[in-house]
């Protein structure tokens, strides 16, 4: 995309967000109504605990659309020399920033508020949910973090400019962090995949969802808006892993 059309759609942008009055970034939760994927409803959930393990849970963090930014990146968007400002600790050394941006789709359509996490990445990337992709009229894979050749062209519009990538737009795949300790518990290593399920008032479980193991990482299933949603499912359920 050239210069001059990043220009233009970062002029109109900028200038419906004027008319907008400012607000804190929505909740993901509320602005979500499309189903996830589901696999096996009233499945046994205790026939899948594996021989040898107890009955093991793991809590649940529903994860908002956000973004991940080269230092370059964030210098265009908040200006020369600008650094994140950390506001919220998370896990792996990882934070949420004070910053936000916007990010626009190919056929204009945007969603602000977009909350930019630190620290730093080597290349950008964008998480959003299969519904924030229908808002936004584009139709990215559903991939691992950092897993973006191929992947949806995305614009962010920040309040000193606009940044837009070829490639770099991601619906994030399910996943569990977990410690080494964890994973010894658990029966499981890096890479591998499991089924969670939950007993929600929509009870049902979720297939394919990766493992991810680091001493840094605290025991956390991380899905997405639209996935909770289907589900019942809040930062307070608790899901139980089973085995195929």
């Amino acid at each position: 995309m050239d210069e001059e059309l990043i220009q233009a759609m970062t002029a109109r942008v900028l200038e419906r967000l004027g008319r907008i009055p400012d607000r804190q970034p929505e909740d993901e939760r509320g602005a979500a109504d499309a189903p996830g994927e589901l696999c096996g409803k009233n499945e046994n959930f205790e026939s899948g605990i594996r021989p040898g393990h107890d009955r093991l849970i793991v809590p649940i963090g529903v994860s908002a659309r956000h973004a991940h930014l080269t230092p370059e990146h964030i210098e265009r968007l908040f200006g020369a020399g600008h650094v994140l400002t950390p506001k919220k600790e998370l896990m792996g050394g990882q934070y949420a920033a004070e910053e936000c941006v916007t990010i626009v789709g190919t056929k204009l359509r945007a969603i602000e508020n977009v909350r930019v996490l630190g620290p730093p990445r080597k290349a950008s990337q964008v998480e959003i949910s299969r519904t924030d992709a229908i808002r936004l009229g584009i139709n990215p894979p559903v991939r691992d973090s950092g897993d973006l050749a191929g992947s949806s062209p995305i614009a962010l519009v920040g309040p000193q400019g606009a940044v837009y990538l070829e490639e770099g737009c991601i619906i994030a795949k399910r996943h569990i962090h977990m410690s080494r300790p964890d994973a010894e518990r658990f029966g499981v290593r890096d890479g591998d995949t499991v089924k969670v399920g939950f007993r929600t008032g929509r009870a049902g479980v979720l297939d394919d969802v990766g493992i991810r193991v680091d001493d840094s990482f605290s025991l956390e299933m991380h899905i997405d808006a639209d996935e909770a949603n289907s589900l019942g499912i809040s930062d307070k359920t608790d899901g139980t892993v089973i085995y195929a």
